[in-house]
């Protein structure tokens, strides 16, 4: 029988772990610039929202429009809800968004990729490998 030393096993594995996942900084939700125009409601920072949370747009803004019961669409890097929404109702919806869709239900952290099985969404974590389900959005 092969004995491992701890320490040794431990190293190892802190060398195969992506270097973003060994960084101790904190996420920062992005805050939404929001602005009621007529009888609109536009998120300006639609893209930058996007990246940071690295979702596919498309993704987003099908939960926006599902959470908010209303039509819109996707303007060069800007988010075009029809109906007037007040921005915290925005904020609120997009930090639920982010709680559902991003962080890690087991470990916290965003590193996170959504991944397709089958017709199941699962949410997979780079940080500590858990794999979750979430919702499907129609």
């Amino acid at each position: 029988m092969v004995e491992y030393d701890y320490e040794e096993l431990l190293e190892r594995a802190y060398e195969q772990l992506p270097e973003e996942v060994l960084e101790d900084r904190r996420f920062e939700m992005p805050k939404p610039k929001v602005s009621v125009e007529g009888k609109t409601t536009v998120i300006h920072n639609f893209k930058e929202i996007s990246k940071k949370l690295d979702r596919d747009p498309e993704h987003i803004t099908k939960y926006f429009l599902k959470e908010l019961g209303t039509a819109g669409h996707v303007d060069g890097g800007r988010l075009i809800l029809h109906g007037v929404y007040h921005p915290k109702l925005i904020e609120e919806e997009l930090k639920n968004y982010v709680e559902e869709f991003v962080l890690c239900p087991e470990c916290g952290k965003p590193d996170t990729k959504l991944v397709r099985e089958d017709r199941q969404w699962i949410l997979k974590c780079e940080a500590c490998g858990a794999w979750s389900s979430v919702r499907r959005l129609k």
